[in-house]
């Protein structure tokens, strides 16, 4: 058994989550599959979990004379955890960002359950490339407390008083209304994608790193309009889109569409040569890190557009070229 098994996949989570209830609505269902799936989830997930006259469900569900619907198995499905998994979950325990998603307690009883566990890996033994080193400080208590008052506003739709310190040493304090918490592996740090009233009243998109906030608090969310993620990515949207030709060499072609799942983008993949050739749109203030990502693929991809960003690419790999050759 792998340890990244099929039924550890959003579609049996989906399942699973339905079959735990004893009775379930047509709405529910439908809520569940847009929580736990995809976006295109809802186009045909319903139809394979509501039973249809033609037999053409999962068969998982069987409708009750009032119109609900109930499982037709007698328990609700059971996960099995493996010593692999085990061993995977003690390596997880071991990312100091874990301690900021769980609470204290929680944490210390996964912890307790796993002590006679060997983990599958320490984080010692991974090495990253292009990565800065100045990270957020996940084990800081006052950082930890920042992340969790910001993370329970964003599940409870709440907005957030917050006093940060820009990267120009400005001392700012406003009321924003957070929209999406987002990793940057590049940088490892946590940024808040939020909404701001400007002076005029008229809504603002901003993005903070979490570790420049200094104080934060918890406030109702004002009656003003609040912008939505993608209207500021809208403003903050590059111009042209970087087109890029990936191969099927080294599994280049499934390796670049799982790391760019989360980008706007257009593909089109070519039968006779096996390349896929990719429209990505961007935050411009991203554009370093975007940069930084399609080198690491090395031969397998090739930038073909728009030209001052390939002509940027090939400087950074000129440059480094250079350096190799100085070292050596």
């Amino acid at each position: 058994m792998t340890l990244f098994n099929e039924i550890y996949g959003a579609y049996f989570r989906i399942a699973e989550r339905v079959l735990a209830r004893k009775t379930v609505s047509d709405k529910e269902i439908h809520e569940i599959i847009a929580r736990e799936g995809f976006r295109d989830s809802v186009l045909f997930v319903p139809q394979k979990l509501l039973p249809q006259s033609d037999g053409s469900d999962w068969g998982l569900l069987k409708r009750n004379p009032d119109g609900s619907l109930s499982r037709v198995m007698k328990h609700p499905p059971v996960k099995i955890l493996t010593l692999l998994h085990k061993r995977w979950l003690k390596a997880k325990l071991a990312d100091p960002r874990m301690t900021l998603f769980l609470p204290d307690e929680e944490f210390a009883a996964l912890s307790a359950a796993l002590a006679d566990v060997q983990p599958l890996y320490q984080p010692a033994w991974f090495r990253y490339a292009d990565r800065f080193n100045d990270g957020d400080p996940y084990t800081d208590p006052a950082y930890r407390s920042i992340f969790r008052t910001v993370l329970n506003a964003l599940t409870t739709h709440r907005a957030l008083d917050i006093d940060y310190i820009t990267s120009r040493n400005k001392r700012i304090h406003r009321l924003f209304v957070p929209l999406r918490l987002e990793y940057s592996g590049k940088n490892d740090k946590f940024r808040l994608y939020c909404c701001s009233m400007s002076r005029s009243g008229q809504p603002k998109g901003a993005l903070i790193n979490l570790g420049r906030i200094t104080a934060v608090k918890t406030a109702p969310v004002p009656k003003n309009g609040v912008l939505t993620v993608d209207e500021i990515f809208e403003a903050r949207k590059c111009s042209q889109p970087v087109t890029v030709r990936v191969t099927q060499e080294r599994n280049g072609t499934e390796r670049f569409l799982m790391e760019f799942a989360s980008y706007e983008k257009h593909t089109d993949f070519d039968q006779a040569t096996g390349t896929l050739t990719v429209q990505l749109w961007y935050d411009q203030t991203d554009e370093t890190e975007l940069l930084i990502q399609l080198l690491s693929f090395g031969p397998v991809l090739e930038i073909l557009s728009p030209p001052a960003f390939r002509a940027r690419a090939a400087a950074r790999v000129a440059k480094q070229y250079e350096l190799l050759h100085k070292l050596q």
